[in-house]
């Protein structure tokens, strides 16, 4: 004999409700054939929808093509039964900064595998782009300063050699300079420009190396300046960036992990899970992995968080590692 539902299931189902109205992921929800049955209010502040929409059919929206053409992902959905991952995703409005999108294309299904609807989630990730772009960029013109830096001690060293050769050929024909007064002047005059050069030479030097501190403590404060918990490993797997949030979520200040391999951290992060990731951003440098893991934060409280995994590039575009971002969901 069937069980009464509980009393409060209708007060359950408005909360239920209520809590999809009120996500700050913008998402719509579509039946089997297509016509769209929920959209929170985050969809329709970013895309201009309204409840008179819900009842239409989605291909008859905007949003079904714009930023993307979600038909052929939503069809995909509906016979694969099959979640799809669109990432990357630029959307320009006029008058607005450019806004990036990872859209997930999710089948409903019942019990037997029955098709109910689609929900479609449109997650923002331009912060985590942006940040990510700064970093690379930032990277790079540290490269660009090292190689110069680089070129200048090896000018240096031939200076020294050039210098070192002068004083050899002064000392072999001392006895001669002293005879030739006008030589000896001459060859003066030569020893004072190159010792002029030299001096010009270091003080480029340090000039350099003063360009190259105040770029790495640009990157230190970039660095730290992102709020969620940065993590950059080698492709030892061990770690080379360890930025404050990471202090904040696990309790490690950075010059206790700086070095050490990932796995080997006494903290409540399950490497297990994500060792994973990494090592699949290693293999296809164009991927972008993402789960969700049970972790326990540094205040030993249990918390839920979300890992986004990418490839760390050098220059030349090779793999020197892995980055890491992550966010405590609760």
């Amino acid at each position: 004999m069937p069980l009464d539902p509980p009393a409060d299931a209708s007060g359950l189902a408005t909360v239920r409700d209520l809590a999809f109205r009120a996500s700050p992921v913008a998402q719509i929800v579509v039946t089997g054939d297509d016509t769209v049955a929920m959209i929170n209010q985050q969809a329709e502040t970013t895309f201009g929808l309204s409840a008179r929409d819900i009842g239409r059919l989605l291909r008859d929206l905007d949003v079904s093509y714009r930023p993307v053409e979600l038909r052929a992902y939503l069809e995909q959905a509906k016979v694969e039964r099959r979640s799809a991952r669109i990432q990357d995703v630029q959307w320009s409005r006029p008058g607005a900064d450019p806004v990036w999108f990872e859209i997930h294309v999710n089948p409903l299904v019942d019990t037997e595998n029955g098709l109910l609807g689609i929900s479609v989630v449109f997650f923002d990730v331009t912060s985590t782009r942006v940040l990510l772009d700064k970093v690379v960029q930032t990277n790079q013109q540290l490269e660009t300063a090292y190689e110069e830096l680089q070129s200048t001690n090896e000018e240096l060293e031939t200076t020294n050699e050039e210098l070192q050769s002068t004083v050899e050929e002064l000392e072999t024909t001392n006895e001669e300079l002293q005879s030739t007064n006008e030589e000896l002047e001459t060859t003066n005059e030569e020893l004072q420009s190159t010792n002029d050069e030299l001096h010009t030479i270091n003080d480029a030097m340090r000039e350099r190396s003063i360009e190259l501190d105040e770029a790495t403590g640009f990157l230190d404060s970039l660095v730290d300046s992102i709020r969620l918990c940065l993590i950059v490993v080698d492709q030892q797997m061990r770690v080379v960036v360890w930025n404050r949030g990471c202090e904040e979520l696990w309790g490690l200040r950075s010059g206790e992990v700086i070095g050490k391999p990932l796995s080997a951290l006494d903290i409540g992060l399950p490497t297990d899970e994500v060792k994973p990731l990494i090592g699949r951003v290693f293999v296809d440098a164009d991927l972008s992995e993402e789960t969700t893991v049970d972790a326990v934060n540094r205040r030993g409280r249990s918390t839920r968080v979300r890992v986004l995994c990418s490839a760390f590039r050098a220059g030349d575009g090779s793999v020197n590692g892995a980055v890491l971002l992550m966010e405590p969901l609760d």
